[in-house]
């Protein structure tokens, strides 16, 4: 007995080890019934801390009654209870982030289709803070009882982390947390080792917690609107349709709203293997705490943080404490941040947890693979130092495309119910929507937010037909007043779709289709447009200035504060560098380093053709 007495106690230790390791599930009705289910992640092994219900019991009903769900207890009406009660820090971030109230978009929804009333709606009310620290009252878009607000609640919601989205051909994705880190396949259906689950809908593939969100996760949702989930990885669901692009089939790739996605140019990034998450912080997504009315103002990344502008290297700061927010984002990174590292700073003067500056250069290390990319710095480089370039952003010059959807047609029809997904019930009213023309090159540039010349997009350029429950119209095809005027809009836009190969100098300055004049004919003194506004035979559908006899008129609104279309004094600079681009191809030559003389230009140009300079001479 005295030998085997501590070889049973051994034993007995051994298996209450087993059973209440905080690496593995306890011994309950959840894991007898489940067997073969992921765990989540070696730090979550508490099944009824996350999801409820009783795990003392084997019978099912009992079990599941009290769970919260059942089936995602990270969703917002749970996720106070749920993942908030462990992560409060992430969930406070989300909960004012524009991922979940999209704020933005409703404000801008509103702005075009109705104008403001003086007050911020998000998804759901919500008490928050404004990025100054005041308070902020979100009121919910429940309240919005007009057609921006139904347009957002039956059409626009689905997309967004609030709400499970399960219909969607490779679109679909559950509410709250698990949208990111519980990602669906591409139809819904649970593809793990839990024989009661196998192929069950709508679950997430499995169980196991995507603590890194895979670029299929973003795709989700950015493969509609402005589609920079697509552009990245170079797809385009173009004007095709169904047409068979494959052997007969539908293809390359079939995406949801039975569109076909074919192939273009990928982003240079994609290319080379970085993931959105890559340059992306998580305070661009999960947000930083405050609320934002617009994306611009919550994303704090920019091109010129790891590769420079024309005057200023990327800005880098050493890590100085071991809480720092860097050192704790890296801890399932391939490479963690540590004590001493010189961080790239974003454009809000926050560290990078990814980017480094190390032996005179910036490295980018993907968070997930840990494979090291050198970024190129520009500063002080001819090409990025022309005279007059000052305002021009870099994906101005780099995009190889931006998504273009011209005659947006949205049809509201009030002898049918849609499903308003905020309310969670049928209504009457339901949109539909269809489209004139859609393109990619060339892409017009206008003043954004900022001060600085961006490629810009169609933004709500929609006209609009209301159907009234007699059948009658009430708008036919209405183009909606904004700021006064009756008008179409355009919305500065990064298309992420850049090329380490920019735009050429001449088609930049001699195609004014970047000017915003769209498809057009040139014909002495005017610009005459092509592709026609159906409610009117003098202005382009596809751009936003016209010139006739000289004389230049712009007549639709780019929808940001202080952003506008390029002036005629703009223009005439733009278009004079013409003259000089006969001689001089080259970005580096060193003419192009200073301000250009309009007046030597003039009297050059003035001169007799005889007394001119040959073609390649200086």
């Amino acid at each position: 007995m005295n030998f085997l007495f501590p070889i049973l106690m051994a034993l007995v230790l051994m298996i209450a080890g087993c059973q209440l390791s905080p690496s593995e599930p306890k011994a309950s009705g959840c894991v007898q019934c489940h067997q073969g289910l992921e765990q989540v992640s070696p730090s979550h092994h508490d099944c009824t801390q996350c999801h409820g219900g009783d795990p003392d019991t084997m019978d099912e009903n009992i079990a599941h009654w009290s769970m919260y769900g059942p089936k995602n207890p990270s969703s917002p009406q749970y996720w106070e209870r749920t993942c908030g009660s462990c992560h409060t820090y992430q969930l406070q971030r989300v909960q004012s982030s524009l991922m979940n109230t999209a704020t933005g978009m409703i404000k801008n929804i509103q702005l075009t289709w109705e104008g403001e009333d003086g007050k911020l709606y998000a998804s759901k009310p919500l008490k928050t803070y404004g990025a100054d620290g005041t308070e902020l009252v979100l009121e919910g878009v429940e309240k919005l009882d007009h057609l921006s607000g139904e347009l957002y609640r039956k059409f626009c919601a689905l997309c967004h982390v609030g709400i499970e989205s399960n219909q969607s051909w490779s679109a679909s994705h559950a509410a709250g947390c698990a949208a990111c880190h519980f990602p669906y396949n591409d139809n819904a259906t649970y593809q793990g080792g839990d024989r009661h689950l196998q192929g069950k809908w709508p679950y997430s593939e499995t169980h196991a917690m995507q603590v890194l969100p895979e670029n299929r996760v973003c795709f989700r949702c950015h493969n509609r609107s402005g589609r920079i989930a697509m552009s990245y990885e170079g797809q385009n669901d173009g004007n095709n349709s169904l047409v068979p692009t494959n052997q007969g089939y539908p293809g390359p790739e079939l995406i949801s709203g039975i569109r076909n996605a074919t192939s273009i140019a990928p982003d240079i990034h994609h290319k080379r293997g970085l993931e959105c998450i890559d340059c992306h912080t998580s305070r661009d997504i999960m947000g930083d705490g405050y609320a934002y009315e617009n994306m611009y103002e919550q994303v704090e990344i920019r091109c010129e943080d790891c590769h420079g502008s024309a005057d200023r290297k990327p800005a880098y700061a050493e890590v100085a404490r071991e809480h720092s927010e860097a050192v704790r984002e890296s801890q399932h990174y391939q490479r963690q941040v540590k004590m001493g590292d010189k961080m790239i700073l974003t454009s809000k003067g926050r560290k990078y947890s990814n980017v480094f500056y190390e032996d005179g250069a910036v490295w980018l290390v993907s968070k997930r693979t840990g494979e090291r990319h050198e970024s190129k710095v520009i500063t002080q480089t001819p090409e990025h130092t022309i005279a007059g370039h000052e305002r021009l952003e870099c994906y101005s010059c780099h995009s190889r495309s931006v998504a273009q959807c011209y005659g947006c047609h949205t049809q509201y029809d009030l002898r049918e119910q849609g499903r308003d997904f905020i309310k969670g019930r049928n209504t009457p009213g339901a949109f539909s929507e269809t489209e004139d023309y859609r393109t990619l090159y060339p892409f017009p540039l206008a003043l954004n937010q900022h001060g600085r010349i961006s490629p810009v997009t169609p933004g709500c350029q929609t006209f609009v037909t209301v159907v009234e429950a007699d059948g009658s119209l009430s708008k036919d095809s209405y183009v909606s007043v904004y700021d006064g005027k009756q008008r179409l809009r355009f919305a500065p836009f990064f298309g992420h779709n850049i090329g380490s190969k920019a735009v050429s100098c001449e088609e930049c300055h001699g195609n004014p289709a970047f000017a915003g004049f769209g498809q057009h004919v040139v014909e002495g003194n005017s610009i005459t447009p092509t592709l026609l506004c159906e409610k009117s035979d003098r202005k382009p559908l596809d751009g936003f200035l016209t010139l006739e006899e000289g004389t230049l008129e712009a007549f639709s609104a780019i929808t940001r504060e202080n952003s506008r279309p390029l002036n005629a004094r703009e223009i005439r600079r733009m278009w004079a560098v013409n003259q000089c681009l006969i001689c001089h191809t080259d970005p580096k030559d060193p003419i192009y380093q200073k301000e250009l003389d309009y007046r030597v230009l003039s009297r050059c140009l003035d001169r007799p053709a005889h007394a001119r300079p040959a073609s390649g001479s200086h």
